[in-house]
């Protein structure tokens, strides 16, 4: 079982190392923007990339079901193992030709997520993870960072602004009065700024599955921790929380404090 995870995760590795390289061929260029039902954008690399990560991983696992964020769920609903695949994560980001977007893969074996790989294709940087196997950057060991104090600790989002829309304003502005200082490097990109420790909180209000899939299992291959608001590690909450575990019982006290 543990080779077995090892070939999965070497493999998200090269699949999404080769999607983000897809990307780059449309990245800072005049792109034609269609939204979807939600209001979303999506662009003709966003359905690329997915197409690409779809055909290499039924080629490679024909028995594998897949979830992606643009072609919806494929195979059987009921198998073992599931990728979960977010083709551009930060569409708006890449769209502005801003280098802060990913490709996403996940897998989930009976439902739980055991690997994840992130590559953020125009910086260079590609982080992956699974269960045993520990977490990796640009093919170095990387873990979270030693901080120990919430007053200390560099907390990043998607967003500043919009968490009263799903009720969570007091604990964002209970936490930007406790952290050491805030930034909005956001989407999967804050997430591994976590996991190699560069930053000690990352969240979001809101954040779908394909968004999660490949983040818990490469934040807690680092040391660290991802759950819902209120420290649940799940990828199904609609939510997301990161940190390195050190400052987690602080956080997730002033999150949900009560007055």
């Amino acid at each position: 079982m543990a080779d077995e995870l090892r070939a999965l995760l070497d493999f998200a590795h090269q699949i999404a190392w080769q999607a983000g390289k897809l990307t780059l061929r449309y990245f800072q260029s005049e792109l034609t923007i269609d939204h979807k039902a939600d209001e979303s954008p999506v662009t003709i690399a966003d359905r690329e990339a997915e197409a690409y990560l779809r055909a290499k991983i039924t080629a490679r696992y024909p028995d594998h079901a897949i979830l992606g964020e643009e072609a919806g769920l494929s195979g059987d609903a009921g198998a073992t193992y599931r990728w979960v695949l977010d083709p551009i994560d930060g569409t708006k980001t890449f769209v502005r030709g801003v280098p802060l977007y990913g490709v996403m893969v996940g897998l989930l074996r009976e439902g739980q997520p055991v690997v994840g790989a992130v590559n953020m294709p125009a910086l260079g940087e590609i982080v992956y993870g699974a269960q045993g196997h520990g977490c990796w950057w640009n093919g170095r060991p990387c873990r979270v960072s030693p901080v120990a104090s919430l007053a200390a600790s560099l907390v990043v989002a998607t967003t500043a602004h919009g968490y009263e829309r799903h009720g969570k304003a007091r604990a964002f502005q209970r936490l930007l009065a406790a952290c050491g200082s805030f930034r909005t490097w956001g989407d999967c990109y804050g997430y591994l700024l976590v996991a190699t420790g560069r930053a000690e909180v990352a969240l979001d209000p809101i954040m779908n599955l394909w968004d999660a899939a490949a983040l818990l299992p490469i934040l807690e291959a680092a040391g660290g921790t991802f759950t819902d608001w209120r420290g649940v590690a799940t990828i199904e909450a609609g939510e997301g929380l990161s940190s390195n575990g050190l400052v987690n019982e602080a956080l997730l006290a002033c999150l949900n404090a009560t007055t």
